[in-house]
Parts: C-alpha cells; sequence; structure tokens
C-alpha cells in the first residue's frame, strides 16, 4: 500500500508538471524562435526561376504569399516597368505561352502604360488586385546583362518560403527546374534535421503538416527516410523516386538558426555550437551554466537539462565562442542572453560545453494504471492525438517506454478502438516525434512498460543488459549482485518465460552507474523493487560484470491439431483465451515467427484450407516473438503451420535376455560373446516410420519399420567391433513432406564377462601361491644343506647335534 502510494504521488506530480510544461509547448509552437525578417511589401514584384538575377517569371506579393502575375494582356510596356522597379534596365522580351496549372491562383493585374515606376502604379481590374485562374503568366528578360548569373539550384535542393524567419517556413524543392511544394507523405524530425542542416539553419525546434494543397495543385513527393546524419536531403533514401503529387498536404519546418546540438545521440543531446558571422564554434564549459543549459533546450523544443560537462559529446573541429553567457533561465534565445567577454580567451581540450536535454513531454500513455501503460497519444499541432500503427509494434513500443523513461516494453495489448496518425519507428530512436509518420488513419496503440526495470541492447523484448531506475536515472546491475531467483523475478516483471541465461558482460558494459545494492529475491515476487536488497561489501563493479540477461519467450503461442506441438492451427492466448490468429499477407513470415519461439525449427509449409478465421497479424519475420507484430481486429484466415521440428525426439536404450549387460563408470556395458537388443521408439504423434540406427565410425546402418512406433535391433554375439556410438534416427513423411528426428547417442562398450574374470582371478591367485610355496621349500632345503656341511667338518658330536637340531626344526 504504501509503494501505491508512492506511485500516485508521482504520477500525480508527473500530470501536474506535464501540464505545465504543456502550455509551454504550445507557446513554443507559436513562436518561431528566430530573428523574424520583415514581409515584403504588398504588391512588391520579383523574378523568379531565371538564368539571372533580371530575369525570371514575374511574381506579386499579395496577402502574405507571392503569386505568379497571370493578367490576360501582357506587353513589353508591362515588362518595362517590371525591369524599371527591379532596377534591371530595358525590357528585352516577354513569354506568356506557358499557362499556369489548371487550379493553381495568380494575381490578376491589369495592363501597364510603360511610365510607372512600380507595378502598384498600373491599373488593376474592377474591384482591385484580385485571383485569377487558368491564365497566361509571364516570363521576363531585362536588359541589364551585369546582373549576376544565377546558377540554377542542384536537383532536388530545398529551401523554406513563406516563413516569418530566414530558418522557418514552407519547404519547397527544386525538381526538373522549377520549386515545388514538398508532399512527402512519410514525414519526421528525422527529415525536417537534415533541411536545418541543409540550410545551415541550425538544429530543427519543430515540423508541422501545413493545409492541404489546393486542387490540382502540383506538388513533389519524396519518399525520404532519412537517418538525421545526411547533409543534404538527396542523400536520403529515396527509393520511391520523385514524383508529383496533388491535393495533399505540404510541410511547415521551423529551424534554431543560431544553435544546434551536433554528434548526440537525437535532437536534444550533443555539443553545444553557436552560430556568428555565418560561422559555428562550440562553447566552453566555463561559460555555460545550467541556466544558460535552460534556455537552449527551450529554444530547441527540448524539456530541462540532464546533463552539462565539458568533452561530454567530443571537442569539435572549429574555433570556440569568446563570449560568455549570463542567461536568467527565461529567454526565448540563447542570443537574447546577456554576455561579456572571457577573461581568458582559450578554452582547454576537453572542454568544449555538451549538453543532454529531456524529451519533450508531447507523448502520454492514457487510460492505463500508471503513466507507464495505456494508449499512445502524442501533442501534435495543438492537441492530443491517438498514435496508430500496422506495422513496427515492438518498436514504437520500446520508443514510447524509453521516452517516457519507462524501462522495456511488457506488453502491447490489443483492442484500442481508437485511430490515430501511423508513425513507423525503427526502435532506437530516443523519442516518439523522431519516427517517421504518415497522416494515414491507423489501430491505436496500446503500451505497458515496466517503469522500473529494462533490458537494453538486447535482440528482443526478453534478453538485454539489467538496468533498474533510481531517482530518474538508470543504473546497471553487477553480476555479484543478481542470483537466478532475481532474474525469475525480472523475466516474470517484463511478461517474459523463465531465465534462459545469466551471465556478466553478456550485452555490454553501459555507460552510466552501476547499482549499489544487491538483490535478495525469492523468486515469487512481482517486482524487482518489491525484492529486499542489502548494501554491497565491495562498492565496485569490475569491468565485464554488468549482468545480461536472456528470458525465454512467454507461453502464450501454440499450434493445436496438428498431432504436434510444432503442428496446427496458431493460436495465442490474449485477454484471458486462446485465440485463433490469422493473415492475409506475409503469412510466411508469421509462420517464422511462431516456429521461432516455440523453438520448433524453420517454417516447412503454411497449409491452406484453414476455414476459421482470427484476428489479423503482420509481421516481418524477424522478430523473436508473435507479440513483436502487428496485429489487427480485422478478422483474416486462420494460419495453419508446419514447422521443421515437427517430430519429437525419439528414445534409444540397450536390453539383453542372458544378463550380459551392465552400468559401467562410462554407459552401458556388454560382455564380449553375449547378445543384445537396441530398441528405438518414439511417442505416438504418427502412424508408420522407420528406424535407422547409425553406428558411428562406420558406414553400417540398418533400417526397421515402426511397428507400435518403435522397432528392435538384435545382436547375437558381442566383439570388439560393436564398440562404438549408436543413434537412432526417426523418419516419417507426413503433410506431403518428409521428416526425420535424432535420438541422443548411446555409447556401448564390450567387455570381458563376469564368470570368465572370476576364473582369471581364481588362477592368478593359486599361481602366486604356489610361487609362494615353492620358494619357501627351496630356501629350506638350502639352508639345511648348508648346516650339514659345518657338522661334517667338527666331527661326530658335532653331526649329533647337527642331526638332532636338524630333527627338532623339522618337527617344529
Amino acid at each position: 500500500m504504501v509503494v501505491e502510494h508512492r506511485v500516485e504521488q508521482r504520477v500525480e506530480k508527473r500530470e501536474a508538471v506535464t501540464q505545465s510544461q504543456l502550455e509551454d509547448v504550445k507557446t513554443q509552437n507559436s513562436d518561431l524562435q528566430a530573428q523574424s525578417v520583415s514581409p515584403p511589401a504588398e504588391l512588391s514584384v520579383r523574378l523568379v526561376n531565371g538564368t539571372t538575377s533580371c530575369s525570371g517569371t514575374v511574381e506579386v506579393f499579395y496577402r502574405g504569399e507571392w503569386s505568379a502575375v497571370c493578367s490576360g494582356w501582357w506587353s513589353m510596356r508591362d515588362v518595362m516597368v517590371v525591369c524599371r522597379e527591379l532596377h534591371c534596365g530595358d525590357a528585352v522580351a516577354v513569354n506568356q505561352e506557358a499557362l499556369v496549372e489548371e487550379g493553381r491562383r495568380g494575381v490578376a493585374i491589369k495592363s501597364c502604360r510603360g511610365h510607372e515606376s512600380t507595378i502598384t502604379e498600373c491599373g488593376f481590374r474592377e474591384g482591385g488586385p484580385g485571383y485569377c485562374d487558368g491564365r497566361n503568366y509571364h516570363y521576363v528578360i531585362c536588359s541589364d546583362l551585369q546582373a549576376q548569373s544565377v546558377s540554377p539550384p542542384a536537383e532536388h535542393s530545398v529551401r523554406l518560403v513563406n516563413g516569418t524567419t530566414s530558418c522557418s517556413g514552407t519547404v519547397e524543392v527544386f525538381y526538373r527546374g522549377e520549386w515545388s511544394g514538398l508532399c512527402s507523405s512519410w514525414w519526421s524530425m528525422m527529415v525536417a534535421k537534415v533541411v536545418c542542416r541543409e540550410l545551415d539553419c541550425g538544429n530543427v525546434v519543430a515540423e508541422s503538416r501545413g493545409p492541404l494543397f489546393e486542387h490540382n495543385t502540383r506538388g513533389v513527393r519524396l519518399s525520404s527516410r532519412c537517418s538525421g546524419n545526411e547533409y543534404f536531403i538527396r542523400q536520403c533514401d529515396n527509393r520511391g523516386g520523385p514524383g508529383y503529387c496533388f491535393g495533399e498536404y505540404y510541410h511547415h519546418v521551423i529551424c534554431s538558426e543560431s544553435v544546434r546540438l551536433v554528434d548526440g545521440a537525437g535532437l536534444c543531446s550533443g555539443r553545444v555550437e553557436v552560430k556568428s558571422d555565418q560561422s559555428w564554434a562550440s562553447v566552453c564549459e566555463a561559460d555555460f551554466d545550467r541556466q544558460d543549459a535552460e534556455v537552449v533546450c527551450g529554444e530547441l523544443g527540448c524539456g530541462a537539462p540532464a546533463a552539462l560537462q565539458g568533452g561530454l559529446y567530443g571537442g569539435g573541429e572549429g574555433q570556440t565562442s569568446d563570449k560568455e553567457f549570463q542567461c536568467k533561465g527565461n529567454e526565448s534565445l540563447l542570443l537574447d542572453c546577456d554576455t561579456s567577454d572571457r577573461e581568458n580567451n582559450t578554452c582547454l581540450p576537453g572542454n568544449a560545453v555538451g549538453l543532454t536535454c529531456s524529451e519533450p513531454d508531447d507523448v502520454r500513455l492514457v487510460g492505463g494504471d500508471s503513466r507507464c501503460a495505456g494508449g499512445v497519444e502524442r501533442y501534435d499541432q495543438g492537441e492530443w492525438r491517438t498514435v496508430g500503427t500496422l506495422s513496427d509494434v515492438k518498436d514504437i513500443a520500446a520508443v514510447v517506454c524509453r521516452h517516457l523513461g519507462c524501462g522495456s516494453t511488457v506488453s502491447v495489448p490489443p483492442g484500442n478502438p481508437a485511430r490515430g496518425f501511423e508513425a513507423s519507428c525503427s526502435g532506437s530512436e530516443s523519442s516518439l516525434r523522431e519516427c517517421p509518420r504518415s497522416y494515414d488513419r491507423s489501430p491505436g496503440l496500446t503500451v505497458i512498460c515496466s517503469e522500473s526495470v529494462r533490458l537494453v541492447d538486447g535482440a528482443g523484448l526478453c534478453s538485454g543488459r539489467v538496468e533498474v531506475k533510481s531517482d530518474q536515472s538508470w543504473a546497471s546491475v553487477c553480476e555479484a549482485d543478481f542470483d537466478r531467483q532475481d532474474a525469475e523475478v525480472v523475466c516474470g516483471e517484463l511478461g517474459c518465460g523463465a531465465p534462459a541465461a545469466l551471465q556478466g558482460g553478456l550485452y555490454g558494459e553501459g555507460e552510466g552507474q552501476t547499482w549499489d545494492k544487491e538483490f535478495q529475491c525469492k523468486g515469487n515476487e512481482s517486482l524487482l523493487l518489491d525484492c529486499d536488497t542489502s548494501d554491497r561489501e565491495n562498492n565496485t563493479c569490475l569491468p565485464g560484470n554488468a549482468v545480461g540477461l536472456t528470458c525465454s519467450e512467454p507461453d502464450d503461442v501454440r499450434l493445436v491439431g496438428g498431432g504436434s506441438r510444432c503442428a496446427g492451427v496458431v493460436e495465442r492466448y490474449d485477454q484471458g483465451e486462446w485465440r485463433t490468429v490469422g493473415s492475409d499477407w506475409n503469412q510466411r513470415d508469421v509462420a517464422a515467427v511462431v516456429c521461432r519461439q516455440l523453438g520448433c525449427g524453420s517454417t516447412v509449409s503454411v497449409l491452406p484450407g484453414n476455414t476459421t478465421r482470427g484476428f489479423g497479424v503482420s509481421c516481418s519475420g524477424s522478430e523473436s516473438s508473435l507479440r513483436e507484430c502487428s496485429r489487427s481486429y480485422d478478422l483474416s484466415p486462420g494460419l495453419t503451420v508446419i514447422c521443421s521440428d515437427l517430430l519429437v525426439q525419439p528414445d534409444i536404450s540397450l536390453t539383453d535376455s542372458m544378463g550380459g549387460v551392465s552400468r559401467g563408470h562410462q554407459g552401458p556395458e556388454v560382455f564380449r560373446g553375449y547378445s543384445f537388443t537396441i530398441t528405438c521408439s518414439t511417442q505416438p504423434q504418427y502412424t508408420g516410420g522407420s528406424f535407422l540406427l547409425t553406428f558411428t565410425g562406420s558406414n553400417r546402418t540398418q533400417t526397421q519399420p515402426a511397428v507400435n512406433h518403435s522397432a528392435a535391433f538384435l545382436f547375437p554375439a558381442a566383439d570388439d567391433s560393436h564398440q562404438g556410438n549408436y543413434r537412432c534416427v526417426y523418419d516419417n513423411h507426413v503433410f506431403s513432406h518428409n521428416f526425420s528426428s535424432e535420438s541422443e547417442l548411446l555409447s556401448l562398450t564390450v567387455t570381458a564377462s563376469r564368470l570368465t574374470a572370476f576364473i582369471i582371478i581364481i588362477v592368478v591367485v593359486l599361481l602366486i601361491l604356489l610361487t609362494a610355496i615353492t620358494t619357501f621349500y627351496l630356501y629350506y632345503m638350502a639352508t639345511m644343506r648348508k648346516r650339514r656341511e659345518q657338522c661334517e667338518q667338527h666331527g661326530s658330536s658335532c653331526q649329533r647335534q647337527c642331526h638332532g637340531d636338524g630333527l627338532s626344526e623339522l618337527q617344529s
């Protein structure tokens, strides 16, 4: 209850902060955050898309935008006025053959007499200037041959127009000799980041969808997928190719213009650089404090500063700013802050300040039990909007949990009835705004995150380096402080199966701090932080000891009705019941994920004819489990999958009828000359089939049909040639495919029988006794012979003594 109370307090506090920061976001979105450029005077004139500064199509600034002049009558007298207004000499030529595209508006102006100083002095249609459709526009050439030649832009170059700053506005692309609005169907902050870099306008602050193109107004479509590291938009992945689009949205971008973060991991981290005299300079750590950092983070549309350190993101290669910033923290722009000259004009290596800002509070989970569970929403263009997807469920969920500081993804439950704009993530992004999105309506996404524990740098949801959240920061756990019972709790908390591997350094070391507690879980806790802990005896964790954990996948998928756990109709345990899984497309990819999750090898076939219908699933084929795939509740044909490990592993055993088999130190033993039988058997999955008995180290094999799911191989008399390793291979033809499965190895040793060994032992003992007796007798006879010889030398009395002694010794 105490834990729940603390969680509620944290949620309430977080919601209060979120609402406060939300108002800041609204304000920042309306503030373009760069030095304003005064708009042109009403009815000013310009020439665009020409070969010099004094040639091109005539455009007039009217009601806040540039529009082509589309007067029905146009003569050299009109051209004279345009050339005079632009200080471009005399009129040379005019071309009015090309028509304004159907439906595109231009500005209608009456013909000039030729003596006017500006085009505004010419007459207008009745009622003053106004819009016109489907008329000629006018290409003008003036006589000023000294005008600087204008090289045409490179194909797919970009520019920002109709903004209130030099680094904001609508994105246009130069395509086939003209500038047109960009109407990419997928758009992200990564694409906007490249636009800002190409224009040397610092970091992207915000991007938004502009108004719908007017009917039949043509824009340029680029299917750009940018990583954010490109220098030009044309370097992005444009595999869809450029082309024209009609009746779609265009894109508005705001760049920071005078400050940027470089060499960081995302949009809100990197080395601080300031633009001065059209060049970028890094900032020395001594000249930059937390209040300065607050201004930079706010200017770039990020959250509060999280880390501030010299050399955090490298030293940079250019110059260093010679100013010390003195912000109060409430300024909108860094260049609005007071500055002073630095006392020492040098900045030592490693002191170029690096800054990490928290991600903006523009993502939330609603309707769940905590701030780390619920339907995904993102604050977009002044309102909270549902986020949906048709693919990349696992990757989007990972980004959402990371963005919110909520650990790892536990699950992505289905059933969200809302529909929202579609997002697509790779899974490596720092925040959701870095992911491309389109405004196609997709099923809403519901995510449940772990909140206080996560697995990072792993291959899926159930593997990675263990990290624990403490005081709003993540710390890795030392291997010595973490055992299998702790691992069982973590795997359960993350919705995974039992621990499969636990090892220090298995998934790298991480870059942050190390947890200073030793966990003492019993294994039945729901959360890792519910476990008892104790202080570590040694507060250091040696390199290579950050614990990595691999959990098995959850038992939420099964195949039924196929006679094997690796064949049948796909079902998934969902919301308290087993439900059929279907797919209209990518069936082989779905099948590959199912076979992988079940540990059933690879896909053999996806059988047609399943009349059951289930919720739709779409996989890429690389997922570790079916829960990582996208799904919808549109009913789709049920999926029947056959995996390669269809057959269970057969058993192999050794028997005999004469007592010639025994258990030795290194496995079963059979006595030489005795008969023995090797039996192969399998579970009653399918009828028929055959067993192949292989002998390692030899080409000898034997095959027998499987009768009652077994076969016996008889060997009449064991000899040394039968010693070695045996294996049973079960083969069967099922579902129009051949399948096989191998047993474990049986190592057989051939030895002598026990009776023979006993006889040999008795013979050896008797020989030893006979040898001992013979030796004693020979020794005795030699001794007696020596004594008799001595008695004969000393006379008859001695002989009697010798004979008496000999007789007594003999008697004794």
